[in-house]
């Protein structure tokens, strides 16, 4: 909150120029976007000067990285060691992560940032070339899409996203996206198993197998459901975006309702825990759909790859999606009661916001002050929700000494 804030206030500031001017309202709205690493905007970002753009690249940037791990890596830039309580914090946080674990991982998570931001603004330096811009020109296209991209931020200098851009970009952003979206976590166990053989654990084996068959299936159900009126290539870049990032290759109004609906539900479950995207989180649906099926088949436990999940992780993934779906609807009944849009534009704003997204029908911009407080409520609690919630299931429960009786519900 005090990092939106504090953006707001950049935005504000008279070296900051937009073509339309900038209400406190439209400051606070995009700042929390950015920091949300949402998206969704009110003003166009090619309206800003470059010290706004700049200023929206870093609080992308701090937002994405996130407020423990920023924290966690300034004391290890500082001092170069991190203290045995906030490893045991950072390693608790995790919930994946063995004590000694935590050092190491926090200084991949800076690497692996800034390293695949640094590969992504060389690629696409060479697309924006390929596109026709200047030299300059495309180092900066370059250097402001590849830290939106692996944030998952979905903001692009351009009014039309990426449309019409060249393959290469799309490509590029497209992989960036994954990066960013499959966990930093996954990303460094990855690495370490090249590097020492190291197995990959439960959560990573899932994050991939989720993160594959959801782009997959979504490439494939996005190009025939639109009656192969888009390119593989822009059916493969939505299913990407879709989960997480917010650019968009198509005009999304001319979409069919078939496909809006497959993005809606791809909004809703987002990318993978310890990432920079929103959503309920691949793991989360990944447990909740195996655990029913589960049911199905007649079994008391649920195992997965030959591992048992315990109960609380299986009540966690149910609570959060629950959790989830109340705020949202409530996002909808507001605007819908404020602002004269329809079920279907209210009900993809509020889940592109709370899956901090980005995507839009085009309405966000024609939102009354209400209508964009909502939006701003929705992008906090979808970025911090399921930490916040996580980390108040963290705290150890008290072992209860009474049984009670089983009781019989019909």
């Amino acid at each position: 909150m005090i990092l939106i804030l504090f953006g707001a206030g950049l935005l504000l500031l008279p070296m900051v120029k937009h073509t339309n001017g900038l209400s406190f309202i439209d400051a606070l709205f995009t700042s929390t976007s950015a920091v949300c690493v949402t998206g969704l905007s009110t003003v166009s970002t090619s309206g800003f000067n470059t010290v706004g753009q700049l200023v929206i690249l870093f609080l992308i940037q701090m937002g994405a990285i996130g407020i423990m791990t920023l924290t966690s890596s300034f004391i290890l830039a500082i001092k170069g060691k991190i203290s045995f309580k906030q490893k045991m914090l950072f390693s608790q946080a995790q919930e994946n992560y063995a004590l000694q674990d935590a050092h190491q991982v926090l200084r991949y998570i800076l690497k692996i940032t800034f390293i695949t931001e640094f590969i992504g603004f060389i690629f696409l330096t060479i697309g924006f070339l390929i596109q026709g811009n200047t030299f300059g020109n495309a180092m900066y296209q370059g250097f402001f899409h590849s830290i939106s991209a692996f944030c998952n931020a979905g903001f692009s200098t351009y009014d039309t996203s990426i449309i019409g851009l060249n393959p290469l970009i799309k490509y590029t952003i497209s992989l960036l996206i994954i990066m960013g979206g499959i966990g930093y976590f996954v990303v460094y166990e990855i690495l370490e198993k090249y590097r020492i053989n190291r197995k990959f654990s439960l959560h990573t084996k899932i994050v991939l197998l989720m993160t594959i068959i959801l782009v997959v299936i979504g490439t494939f159900l996005i190009y025939f459901f639109n009656g192969k009126a888009i390119s593989f290539t822009d059916s493969f870049f939505q299913s990407v975006t879709t989960r997480t990032a917010g650019f968009n290759s198509v005009d999304l109004n001319t979409l069919s309702i078939p496909v809006i609906f497959l993005m809606l539900l791809l909004m809703f479950i987002g990318a993978s825990p310890g990432s920079t995207a929103g959503g309920i989180k691949t793991t989360t649906f990944f447990v909740m759909v195996y655990s029913i099926f589960s049911i199905l088949k007649g079994r008391t436990h649920v195992v997965i790859f030959n591992r048992s999940i315990p109960i609380r992780y299986i009540l966690k993934a149910f609570a959060t999606t629950i959790l989830y779906t109340i705020v949202i609807v409530f996002g909808i009944i507001l605007l819908l009661e404020t602002n004269s849009v329809s079920l279907k534009d209210a009900l993809f704003e509020s889940v592109s916001a709370m899956g901090t997204v980005g995507l839009s029908l085009g309405i966000t911009p024609l939102l009354n002050p209400f209508g964009k407080g909502v939006l701003i409520a929705l992008m906090f609690v979808g970025r911090l929700g399921p930490a916040s919630f996580a980390m108040i299931t963290l705290r150890k429960h008290k072992e209860i000494k009474i049984k009670y009786p089983k009781g019989e519900i019909y």
